[in-house]
């Protein structure tokens, strides 16, 4: 039997995406290249814990679940989180920072100064520019303030981002305009806390490091892994926690996140695509949301 090895995500590293694995190996994933592997048979999909611990009872979730933990670890990984205002007290610097993913879908959010822009990179960003940087709760207070005043939201769904991408302006001028009109809008309000200070306008884009120039429209989106499975294709693009492969059925769109949990086996030879796909309608403007 193959040896089997379990996946821990996608990670951005220095603006490059690579696959990683439990006991700290890692996949660069090459655009070009051919994506390949199965589910190993017979198996079931586990917790993957939380905060680096395992999961006490290995219990099992759901293949749908991008999360891929159980209800108590996944309340105990929350509890530490940034995003559940659990951390006050967190000493480290923050960044507030305007995100651009398609027209008419521009969010607000904060990231700790010292990830740099892998938070961008690992929410499918197509193009940001940061806002001011200070301490934690001076950080938030400016995210609240800019939610309420300029009514852009914290959260944009992984389905409208994935709808947009093969039709995104072509040039990067037109891809900066809307974070660069909120920017301005934003510098101007009342009421910045006086601790954040302000950062001017520089708009970074994200197209060629996903490799989303010209990207064909996708023809349908995993739904989950399954044991026996199998998935293979050639990658065209990854963005945020998705691949965009090239296969039989046309491109289909893999979130990364699905694999985690998995026993995962190299697929055989000759293995195709036999993993649940959830076929996009023709109006994709319209859609719901080891190698």
């Amino acid at each position: 039997m193959a040896q089997a090895w379990k996946c821990a995500g996608l990670r951005w590293t220095a603006g490059r995406p690579v696959l990683a694995w439990d006991g700290g190996w890692r996949s660069a994933l090459v655009r070009g290249k051919r994506v390949a592997f199965a589910v190993a048979d017979g198996g079931g999909r586990t917790c993957v814990g939380a905060r680096g611990h395992p999961c006490p009872v290995r219990a099992g979730v759901p293949g749908r679940s991008t999360g891929a933990r159980c209800e108590e670890c996944a309340r105990l990984d929350r509890a530490h989180s940034v995003a559940a205002d659990t951390i006050a007290d967190d000493p480290r610097p923050y960044r507030v920072y305007l995100a651009w993913f398609g027209p008419g879908m521009v969010k607000v959010g904060i990231t700790a100064v010292e990830r740099g822009s892998a938070r961008l990179l690992e929410q499918g960003a197509v193009c940001f520019s940061w806002l001011g940087a200070g301490p934690l709760m001076a950080a938030r207070r400016t995210e609240e303030l800019l939610r309420a005043a300029l009514q852009v939201p914290d959260r944009i769904p992984y389905g409208e981002k994935r709808a947009v991408r093969s039709r995104l302006p072509a040039s990067a001028a037109e891809r900066a305009a809307e974070v660069a009109a909120l920017h301005a809008r934003a510098v101007g309000l009342a009421g910045w806390p006086e601790s954040l200070a302000g950062e001017p306008c520089r708009v970074v884009d994200h197209v060629e490091a996903f490799g989303i120039a010209g990207l064909p429209p996708a023809a349908g989106l995993v739904g989950e892994l399954v044991a026996g499975g199998s998935v293979a294709g050639e990658l065209l693009a990854a963005a945020g926690p998705d691949l965009h492969l090239a296969t039989g059925r046309g491109v289909v769109v893999l979130d990364t996140r699905l694999m985690t949990g998995w026993d995962l086996v190299p697929a055989p030879d000759g293995g195709g695509f036999t993993v649940p796909v959830r076929e996009f309608r023709e109006d994709v403007g319209v859609q719901d949301g080891l190698f």
